[in-house]
């Protein structure tokens, strides 16, 4: 991984994995299962964003992004869980950083499909 230019989505996700270690075992407290799915797919975000930094291709590149994607959806999913949940603790910080994540995912993976470059590299955070 190149490490001579500050990588947003890699750290963003990485801090998210971080929180969602955090959050999962207060969680875990209350509801085992979603705090273990949680975890998975929380900590996924940032592994595969880390894997599609030394991508064999741009569909390669590409292909570990998507993988990202949806493992930001699924955690989307979980933390919506909690937060509709009577009896769950819930964290708005992690939903809103995830938030931020998915669209940084989303803006990288489109351009990247339009032909930019394949290394994509983002030290500002999208509108």
């Amino acid at each position: 991984m190149r490490t001579d230019r500050k990588n947003i989505i890699v750290e963003l996700s990485t801090d998210f994995a971080l929180d969602v270690i955090k959050f999962t075992r207060e969680l875990s407290k209350s509801e085992r299962h979603i705090s273990n799915q949680l975890f998975r797919s929380g900590t996924s975000i940032g592994a595969n964003v880390r894997e599609a930094q030394n991508a064999e291709s741009k569909a390669d590149f590409i292909h570990k992004l998507k993988i990202a994607a949806k493992e930001a959806d699924e955690s989307a999913y979980w933390l919506e869980l909690c937060r509709r949940s009577e009896f769950l603790p819930t964290n708005d910080d992690l939903e809103k950083n995830l938030e931020t994540i998915s669209k940084i995912l989303s803006k990288i993976i489109s351009s990247s499909k339009k032909g930019k470059s394949s290394n994509y590299q983002i030290d500002t955070l999208p509108n």
